[in-house]
């Protein structure tokens, strides 16, 4: 007997979690399984390749946020256009029980994973905004709906696999998230002051967009993750923390009471959480690289170093803190990234940059998107008017 089609959406289809994503989908339908139906495509601007994907795996649905971008997708499918776009498509196209890939990057991204909970979708969640920003507002979401939200990122996914071995989060000690340290792992202070952005793109073991790759070199894509695992998992901040590991081998370590350490490992490849997340709790081959035992010569641990990378303690403080504090943290990173591409600021004025942010804007309760986008925006304004001091 075949297996039930799931109906997928993929939000931010032509990036690298997207296209991952599709690569999964695809080796599904070449081994002859056709459990995955893609239905909606969403991405910012890349109208070419959108309309390859539609007809490649035959969408009835795209959305562009970019209302000029050229699109030629076969006749019959569905186009939205707009900044509003993904969430329209979800609402008029996804029904209940619809898995909603959520790739789109920035706070961009947090409506239509909103969206696709009030419409009954389960959540591959590889946009870490919609928790580190509107945490408080996405989980109970989910929980009211009775929606799955599967974590994607690595990191997240390997202790979601991890924590399937307890019956309650009381037995978890704490959990540790690790990282690749980046370009700038052995790398000195001064020399951290001196880099360029080519020598922060200049990542050692994955390839991503511009602004993810800026945020792994200063670790506040760490930091990022571990506001992330707050909300999944329910853990505060004296229970989650990051290590450095620089094979990008094992993703993540849940430490119970009784002193045991479960890890999961897989090589750097993120074919691999996708398809978990994708079909969890089955497993099946895949198109991922497999891991070489004989091949591992050694797995290096080493403490993060927080004077060299300050957004891990930033981290620690905005899941303290709570509120609006990581809508805050979230939005200053993306104006100092933006900087620092710009080349109008140093490298590590990016995490000087977040915590002066955070130092003059007080965090308050976080009860509907409204609060978020004007935390957001004074954030933004306020990290702009530093930049441009």
């Amino acid at each position: 007997m075949s297996a039930p089609r799931r109906r997928v959406f993929l939000l931010g289809s032509t990036g690298s979690i997207g296209t991952s994503a599709l690569d999964v989908v695809r080796d599904f339908t070449r081994r002859g399984d056709a459990r995955f139906e893609v239905v909606g495509l969403a991405a910012a601007q890349n109208g070419a390749s959108i309309a390859a994907q539609a007809r490649e795996f035959g969408a009835t649905a795209v959305a562009v946020v970019d209302g000029n971008a050229p699109l030629d997708v076969p006749a019959g499918v569905r186009v939205f256009r707009g900044a509003q776009s993904a969430s329209e498509m979800l609402a008029a196209c996804a029904r209940k029980g619809d898995l909603v890939l959520a790739a789109m990057v920035g706070a961009a991204g947090i409506e239509p994973v909103l969206v696709a909970i009030g419409v009954g979708c389960d959540i591959a969640l590889a946009n870490k905004e919609a928790l580190v920003a509107a945490g408080a507002i996405v989980m109970p979401a989910a929980a009211k709906a009775g929606v799955r939200i599967i974590p994607v990122d690595s990191e997240h996914n390997a202790l979601f696999q991890c924590l399937k071995a307890s019956t309650s989060m009381c037995e978890v000690r704490r959990v540790v998230l690790t990282a690749s340290g980046g370009p700038f792992r052995t790398k000195s202070r001064e020399e951290m002051a001196r880099a360029t952005v080519e020598d922060a793109l200049a990542h050692p073991t994955w390839k991503m967009g511009a602004k993810v790759t800026i945020d792994s070199a200063s670790l506040m894509n760490k930091a990022l993750e571990l506001i992330e695992a707050h909300w999944l998992f329910g853990l505060g901040a004296e229970r989650i923390d990051a290590i450095i590991h620089p094979q990008s081998i094992v993703h993540g370590f849940v430490e119970y009471l009784d002193g045991s350490v479960l890890a999961q490992l897989s090589p750097p490849d993120m074919r691999t959480p996708i398809q978990q997340a994708m079909c969890d709790p089955q497993r099946f081959d895949g198109p991922s690289r497999k891991l070489d035992f004989a091949s591992l010569r050694s797995l290096d641990f080493q403490q993060v170093d927080l004077e060299r990378f300050p957004a891990i303690s930033l981290a620690h403080r905005v899941i303290s803190a709570g509120g609006t504090s990581g809508a805050v943290l979230n939005a200053a990173n993306e104006v100092a990234v933006r900087a620092f591409l710009d080349r109008e600021i140093g490298f590590l004025e990016i995490a000087d940059l977040v915590r002066e942010t955070l130092d003059g804007i007080t965090p308050t309760p976080v009860t509907s998107l409204d609060d978020v986008f004007a935390a957001d925006r004074e954030a933004r304004a306020r990290a702009r008017g530093m930049v441009h001091a």
